[in-house]
């Protein structure tokens, strides 16, 4: 019982995740049909979309960038467009797999997701239009929906062969 626990406590030890920046990769703003859409009746549709990409850098080290792209229409006319490109360095080791692909797709994007909120807030401010507050996301059921799509995938793609 003692070894058990030594070997959980020298495991959890083990496992470090540090985050060593967090910066704007790219920012973009549009308003293709501005100064005219001011004048009309503001009645917008949002909608929100959301990717993540990791990328390696060394052993233990990852870039993870949460590209938030919002994009705002009133009637046919995109009022504006603003997309984040919100990234950050995080140091992960001593995970298994499935706990490294959890901590690069969901628990990293979790932590992006607030600054990236506030610079498009920003932008919509600043480019002349109301205040646009993001609402939260539960990457975790993102994460879990891709995992169940890629194991769907899998499944019939087995099924063919």
């Amino acid at each position: 019982m003692a070894d058990e626990q030594t070997n959980a406590t020298n495991e959890a030890a083990a496992q470090q995740f540090i985050i060593q920046k967090i910066y704007a990769k790219d920012i973009s703003f549009e308003t293709p049909n501005s100064p005219q859409l001011f004048t009309e009746k503001w009645e917008p549709e949002l909608k929100v979309d959301l990717h993540t990409a990791i990328n390696p850098i060394a052993e233990g080290v990852f870039e993870v960038v949460l590209t938030v792209t919002a994009t705002v229409k009133v009637g046919e006319k995109t009022a504006f467009l603003a997309e984040v490109q919100q990234a950050g360095i995080f140091n992960i080791t001593g995970f298994e797999k499935p706990q490294l692909d959890g901590m690069l797709g969901s628990y990293s994007p979790n932590i992006l997701f607030p600054y990236a909120r506030e610079i498009v807030s920003d932008l919509v401010n600043k480019g002349g239009f109301p205040q646009l507050i993001l609402q939260p996301v539960n990457f975790d059921a993102i994460y879990q929906q891709h995992l169940q799509q890629k194991d769907t995938e899998q499944a019939a793609s087995e099924a063919v062969h």
